[in-house]
């Protein structure tokens, strides 16, 4: 019979995959869907282009630092990105990322319904095939950088960086 130590040390080998290179994604900058009355009189905002913006390094850099994934650098194709609508474009997303040598497309929109009511959406799709991995969403209350960070805190901490976020439960 198998010492009680011998056995946790044989599960914790089978449990631990073999290390693999991480898979490369290109994280694109949100976009932002304002249906609300101040976006349709005022048009866009500086503040709202700022937090786009700092909201796709924020998930950039926590993505990177994760070692979970190799974040690659999308200058090659930011400008032809900020010229599409990734949410609407027929798959540009996944050429881009294609052409960067990507295994996955994580791209976003804002919706703002007012600047009370706002949400946060991140899509994940296969480079490969151009299908759609996941989506997670957040809602947030508040149009201010605080509550934009912490809505991407959230998606990042609970959803993309979550311990076995996606995998088959038993």
């Amino acid at each position: 019979m198998k010492s009680p130590s011998a056995l946790v040390a044989m599960m914790l080998m089978v449990s631990v995959p073999a290390r693999a290179d991480p898979p490369k994604v290109a994280v694109f900058d949100l976009e932002l869907m304002d249906t609300s009355l101040q976006g349709e009189v005022d048009g866009p905002r500086t503040d709202e282009q700022r937090r786009l913006m700092s909201t796709g390094d924020q998930l950039r850099k926590a993505l990177a630092e994760s070692g979970k994934f190799a974040v690659l650098d999308i200058a090659p194709v930011n400008a032809a990105a900020h010229g599409s609508n990734l949410q609407s474009c027929g798959g540009c997303d996944v050429r881009y990322a294609q052409q960067l040598g990507a295994d996955f497309a994580i791209t976003g929109v804002v919706q703002k319904v007012s600047n009370l009511i706002l949400n946060m959406n991140v899509y994940i799709r296969d480079a490969h095939t151009g299908q759609l991995v996941t989506s997670m969403s957040a809602d947030l209350r508040g149009n201010t950088d605080e509550s934009w960070s912490r809505a991407a805190s959230y998606l990042l901490r609970n959803r993309l960086l979550a311990p076995n976020y996606g995998a088959a439960q038993p």
